[in-house]
């Protein structure tokens, strides 16, 4: 969601990112509202019934394109959920097409031929193949989202791509007449992106990760601007809370410590069920954060590598060992914020 909200900002849009479904209209004057859900790896029928609410929401503050934000390395399983939230979205939008693309260049993340890469490899031959929630062994999207969707699943190749926004437009007039609903687009650079998204303009529901939102702003009237990224200084003290167990957030973590500052590592072994355990560990993170927060920024983290995650979800299972470190980390963040973050 924040990359999200960087990416229409970049482009020129006034943006506020909301925690969940705000409970009543937002007292500021904005472009766009993201609206942040925790949605990737619950069931479909919740992930759809959050969607929706979000969705009614948007609504009623007059909203005149929905985009569905998924990460850009598609994380979601054959009983996923990307699939059934787009199509709740076109059902209750009344629309019959949208595309679907999780291009983001700028994080190596592009699409070719329909398949996913991560930098020069396929999604499937990546560390997301091993993703302890999520493990992504499929590159073909069309394939990965036709599994999980009732409506046909195409694609608009990069060749259309490179012919420009009018070559996508016939050719989305051409899945349509086919009798396709969503289709799987192509884009291996930014100027992909911001070539598809003159296509886009005026369509109900746009499904991508971050990356499309950079072409979007310019069908507004809305161009890159320092305005749009202006925010009040930022104060009080600083931390990190990390929770990814990604390749990326490994090394982050590493080089975060390699830099000499603090670091404290939750170790999802101690835990266990229910709320008691993981009030401990969080007590005893957050007194060894405590006297070191004026000095500079410090991170706790539950970031640990595939090996360890395995490990502790075979003793207590997938969901419950995630939830028994969320319940840490959430309790972690409460308290730093508590103690002037």
């Amino acid at each position: 969601a924040t990359d999200l909200a960087n990416n229409l900002v970049r482009s020129g849009m006034r943006v506020v990112q909301a925690i969940g479904v705000p409970p009543g209209p937002l007292d500021v004057e904005v472009d766009a509202v993201v609206v942040a859900l925790k949605s990737r790896t619950i069931p479909a029928a919740e992930a759809v019934a959050q969607s929706l609410q979000a969705l009614r929401w948007l609504q009623a503050q007059g909203a005149r394109q929905i985009y569905f934000k998924y990460c850009s390395t598609f994380d979601s399983t054959p009983q996923g959920n990307i699939g059934p939230v787009t199509e709740a979205l076109m059902d209750a939008l009344g629309t019959d097409f949208t595309i679907a693309t999780p291009a983001f260049p700028d994080n190596q993340r592009t699409v070719f031929k329909g398949h996913l890469f991560v930098g020069d490899q396929l999604l499937s031959d990546s560390g997301m193949r091993e993703h302890p929630l999520t493990p992504m062994t499929d590159a073909n999207l069309v394939r990965v989202l036709q599994a999980q969707c009732r409506r046909k699943v195409g694609l608009i190749d990069h060749r259309t791509v490179a012919r420009g926004a009018t070559a996508i437009c016939e050719r989305i007039a051409t899945l349509r007449a086919e009798g396709f609903g969503i289709a799987i687009v192509d884009a291996v650079t930014n100027a992909d992106l911001l070539t598809l998204g003159p296509a886009l303009e005026g369509m109900p529901l746009v499904t991508a990760g971050s990356g499309v939102a950079i072409g979007l702003p310019a069908n507004f009237g809305l161009a890159p601007s320092p305005k749009a990224a202006s925010l009040p200084p930022a104060t009080g003290l600083q931390a990190v809370v990390s929770g990814s167990c990604s390749q990326a957030t490994q090394r982050q973590v590493a080089a975060f410590a390699a830099a000499g500052h603090p670091v404290l590592a939750i170790d999802a072994r101690r835990l266990g069920p229910g709320e008691r355990a993981a009030n401990q560990v969080a007590a005893e993170a957050l007194a060894w954060a405590e006297p070191l927060l004026a000095a500079g920024p410090v991170l706790v983290y539950s970031t640990a590598d595939a090996a360890t995650v395995q490990s502790v979800q075979a003793d207590w299972g997938v969901q419950a060992a995630g939830e028994a470190v969320e319940q840490v980390l959430a309790a972690v963040a409460r308290g730093l914020v508590e103690r002037g973050v």
